[in-house]
């Protein structure tokens, strides 16, 4: 697998007492929607501003598009657009007013602009300043500046911070787009879990300033599932949890429900068959199915 981010041993702190990153290795594959979680102080922001310069490395390495940060910078920083923390606009222009400002710095084609204003949703915004623009509106403007030079990696931190509903579901088509059409690596650190749910191939997940988990979304639930929690719905929730306890496996009720811990095939079934011999009906028998805020929540003891 080719990776678009790759850090080993990344370690960082502020002071000899406050270690923020801990042996940090990251790996980011190539034309994925990388979702970078964690509570605060957990180390997402100070990660993300080692990977695009803004803090001098201390200790480890970060590669992009296969090469060293510390060597090769200016030719990384080329290829890299972000947005970290609030968008720097000129209220006072018009999107398009904006975008001929940083279209003079990177020194790229003036169609460009207009190539841009479209793909961020805001070709039809005319001579309307940005001072009236919504937030959603300027989050949108502060991403096509990170897109005028077509960048092959997008960088977003926290890029729906204070959106409305629609504001946001408006940045998840967005961030679609971009990963499907332009073939954009993105990177994006969100406090909204059920958000990134929806919009990530792949997570990492760090806490106190080491890696908790990485992979795909769909490693994670399948793990989670397998050391979880199994569900059964019967007619007699009593005499069915006084079998499981005669077996040394202790359940709850929840929702009507018998809830108890993961059990191998083989024990699961045995347990199953002496519950329908004693006279049980079984309605329902499946793995707990947990969402992405509740399986954090539990990685990160919150």
């Amino acid at each position: 697998m080719s990776y678009c981010i790759e850090t080993r041993g990344l370690s960082y702190h502020y002071s000899k007492q406050e270690q923020v990153l801990n042996n940090v290795h990251l790996k980011v594959p190539e034309g994925t929607i990388y979702g970078f979680l964690g509570p605060n102080g957990a180390g997402k922001t100070t990660t993300l501003r080692l990977m695009l310069g803004l803090l001098k490395q201390q200790q480890g390495d970060i590669e992009i598009f296969g090469k060293k940060m510390s060597s090769h910078r200016m030719e990384i920083l080329q290829q890299l657009g972000s947005l970290i923390e609030s968008p720097s606009l000129y209220g006072h222009l018009s999107a398009r007013e904006n975008l001929l400002i940083w279209q003079t710095i990177y020194k790229c084609d003036k169609s460009r602009v207009e190539e841009v204003l479209k793909l961020v949703g805001l070709a039809e915004t005319g001579k309307k300043k940005v001072s009236k623009f919504s937030l959603g509106m300027k989050q949108r403007l502060s991403i096509g500046v990170a897109l005028l030079h077509s960048p092959k990696l997008l960088v977003l931190d926290e890029p729906t911070n204070g959106l409305d509903p629609q504001g946001i579901i408006e940045m998840r088509e967005l961030l679609r787009n971009l990963n499907r059409e332009e073939k954009i690596t993105i990177i994006v650190s969100s406090h909204l879990l059920s958000e990134i749910e929806k919009l990530v191939t792949h997570l990492g997940i760090i806490y106190k300033g080491e890696i908790q988990f990485q992979g795909t979304l769909e490693d994670l639930k399948k793990a989670r599932s397998q050391a979880g929690k199994i569900v059964v719905e019967t007619n007699n929730n009593p005499t069915f949890i006084q079998l499981l306890s005669s077996h040394g496996v202790s359940a709850v009720v929840e929702d009507r429900k018998v809830v108890f811990p993961f059990l191998e095939k083989e024990k699961l079934g045995d347990l199953l068959s002496e519950a329908v011999h004693k006279g049980l009906k079984l309605y329902e028998v499946s793995p707990m199915k947990e969402d992405l805020e509740s399986i954090f929540m539990e990685i990160t003891n919150q």
